[in-house]
């Protein structure tokens, strides 16, 4: 069975359509990108990349963390996903990035940490395309790797839509802790 992430194509067609109404869809995770970032440690003129940032929500948590003198970058390979970030102005909280992340346009230990939010999911290759991604991450640095809901949010989400979804076996939270890259 071929998944959604085994060719860009498919990915980038199920991103273009959701594209405009993406932030309408989940206007209630912000708080959770923002504690995500909390954890992350960043400094002032730190430097960090959200991967697959789609509108880029968590820019401005991410701007907050790294302050007016750090560099902060969203990738994402799906144009429409961008435009709507741009339309959100949050291309004033970073710099974005047409990009690809198993291809990352970026040298080796540049950035103090990596910001990952849905984005397994999507990979074609998870194990290569995380070590594509490390690569860019400082020795001591971090890759955060993070899902705005845990599984039993999703379960309601879903079962909101659909009344065969159920929820018995979601745990009430699920929690990740960033990885540190480089060691």
């Amino acid at each position: 069975m071929r998944s959604m992430s085994d060719d860009h194509t498919h990915v980038q067609e199920f991103f273009t359509a959701r594209a405009a109404d993406w932030d309408r869809r989940f206007p209630d995770d912000g708080p959770a990108y923002a504690a995500a970032v909390a954890e992350l440690g960043l400094r002032e003129g730190g430097r960090v990349l959200d991967a697959g940032c789609g509108t880029g929500r968590a820019l401005p948590a991410l701007r907050v963390a790294v302050g007016p003198s750090g560099v902060v970058l969203g990738a994402d390979l799906t144009p429409a996903m961008l435009r709507e970030a741009a339309r959100a102005g949050r291309d004033r909280d970073g710099a974005l990035l047409l990009a690809d992340v198993a291809a990352l346009p970026l040298r080796p230990d540049v950035l103090d940490a990596v910001f990952a939010a849905g984005l397994i999911a999507h990979l074609p290759d998870p194990a290569g395309n995380l070590r594509e991604i490390a690569r860019v991450v400082r020795p001591g640095g971090v890759l955060a790797l993070f899902h705005p809901i845990g599984r039993a949010a999703l379960a309601a989400r879903l079962a909101a839509r659909s009344p065969r979804t159920t929820s018995a076996r979601s745990p009430t939270c699920v929690r990740c802790s960033p990885v540190r890259a480089g060691t």
